[in-house]
């Protein structure tokens, strides 16, 4: 059984998916997603452990060779980034029962439960798969079931935002696709570690310099990288609340995953970072996200929207350590990936909270939220410590790597630009803790009480994580270290 965990990793929310359409009830569908959603963190987690221990894992889908069957190739980076998803998604399940039976009516629980499964089955797909094609396939399967998820949510505005999402999304997936079906065109083949070989003789050629400028132009509309963004905010702030936390932690982080997987291993540093000098533009447009969503963020009425702005700022971060093409940056953005996941997803859960109690989001309903709503607050803010980098946080360690690895390689100003734009996350963080602390409960806020324990768990388990790591983050940092000179290195 071992040998064939990473098939199991696939199959298990794939099958669960229709087996939600079969049960047709509310809990019984929430119990078997939850199951699934424990079984694959805990195959993630063996993966990991075993990928460490042992080197990368390779799994022949149907006893078919490389390259001409299809094959799960797994990694540290690629592990590392299932065990994201699977965290997130389990957790999130986990608040997901009260959330959903609040946002949504009882007659769709169990078609809202297997497109979260299905969303999963996708996201972890791309992150394990090394055929090319297959990574479009599963990017269709879960951008599909994000779609719906988004457009369930309550607020007529959802379907807009869905909508779109879709158009965006539609546009980024036939980015990619012309990007696969190009380089196949020129090599033969779809295997990923087989790419990476056959693509050295025709790198000139321009079908392969083309299908570079779709791949990276089409994974960075789907991971979000400012200015092609605009489709992130109102999908985070009109989808049910857990949805919110689910999506921003996973699927733009899978996104990342997939630009440096074609960047660095399948087309190879020295093409990407050293003939077409990624780095540079993709540095400009990582600091310019960072400063302008960041500012916007500062200005938002709304929290969930704060936060989505919030999240692409954050997302430049990563793609700043990406763009220094060395093992320092690299690791700074694989660190980055898992920190931000726990920090939002933490953060979202907790505004999810408070909508449940209040039914509104926006900050000047929430006005003396702290004193009736004592502990969504502080997971809130603790969040908040994480995005700003305060120590002993995770997100002090994503930047303290991220920072020295850019004055490594001799950019001061940009580093300082980078560490200056914290004070734009304790700008937009403090909004909050003035609107919560600083004035007497709102009319919003007149019958409101403490979110249910059973809310309150999945909050605290990824804000708590967001603490725990930054004060004993040793073993993240070594994954992270361990998949940057993976990626470095070849497949």
């Amino acid at each position: 059984m071992i040998e064939h965990l990473p098939a199991l990793l696939i199959v298990l929310p794939m099958v669960g998916a229709p087996l939600n359409l079969l049960v047709r009830s509310s809990r019984l569908s929430w119990l078997l997603s939850s199951a699934i959603l424990a079984t694959s963190l805990g195959i993630s987690l063996q993966l990991v452990q075993r990928v460490m221990a042992t080197g990368p894992v390779a799994y022949e889908m149907g006893g078919w060779a490389a390259p001409v069957g299809i094959t799960y190739h797994i990694d540290a980076v690629g592990a590392f980034v299932t065990v994201i998803v699977t965290l997130v998604s389990f957790v999130a399940m986990l608040y997901a029962r009260r959330s959903v039976d609040d946002e949504l009516p009882a007659d769709v629980h169990y078609l809202f439960y297997a497109a979260w499964l299905l969303c999963t089955t996708g996201l972890l797909g791309m992150t394990v798969t090394g055929d090319a094609f297959n990574v479009f396939v599963f990017l269709e399967i879960s951008s599909l079931s994000s779609y719906v998820l988004i457009g369930l949510g309550r607020d007529r505005r959802a379907l807009t935002a869905a909508l779109q999402y879709l158009i965006m999304g539609s546009i980024g997936g036939t980015f990619i696709l012309v990007g696969i079906g190009l380089m196949y065109a020129m090599t033969g083949t779809l295997n990923m570690a087989d790419l990476a070989v056959r693509l050295g003789p025709v790198m000139d050629t321009r079908a392969v310099l083309v299908s570079f400028a779709f791949i990276t132009v089409g994974a960075s509309l789907k991971l979000a990288l400012w200015p092609l963004h605009f489709w992130l905010p109102n999908a985070y702030t009109y989808a049910p609340s857990a949805v919110s936390a689910f999506i921003s932690a996973t699927s733009t982080k899978v996104m990342v995953y997939v630009l440096m997987r074609f960047a660095l291993t399948v087309y190879g540093v020295d093409f990407s970072f050293g003939e077409l000098h990624l780095g540079m533009p993709l540095m400009c447009l990582s600091l310019a996200g960072i400063w302008v969503a960041s500012t916007v963020a500062v200005f938002q009425g709304d929290l969930k929207r704060l936060l989505a702005y919030s999240s692409v700022g954050q997302i430049g971060y990563m793609i700043l350590g990406l763009s220094l093409a060395t093992v320092g940056g690299v690791t700074a953005a694989v660190l980055h990936l898992f920190n931000h996941a726990v920090i939002k997803a933490g953060m979202f859960l907790a505004v999810g909270n408070v909508v449940y109690r209040t039914g509104s989001s926006r900050l000047y309903d929430l006005r003396g939220v702290g004193r009736v709503m004592p502990w969504s607050t502080a997971a809130f803010i603790v969040g908040g410590f994480g995005l700003i980098g305060v120590p002993l946080t995770v997100g002090f360690t994503s930047k303290w790597v991220l920072i020295t690895a850019t004055l490594a390689e001799g950019h001061p100003v940009i580093a300082v630009a980078a560490l200056l734009s914290s004070l734009l996350a304790v700008a937009y963080v403090w909004r909050f803790v003035e609107a919560a602390w600083f004035h007497e409960p709102s009319e919003a806020l007149a019958n409101a009480t403490e979110a249910p324990v059973s809310m309150l768990i999945p909050t605290w388990l990824l804000v708590g994580a967001s603490v725990w790591f930054g004060v004993a983050g040793q073993p993240t940092m070594d994954v992270a270290q361990a998949a940057a000179q993976r990626l470095l290195g070849g497949m």
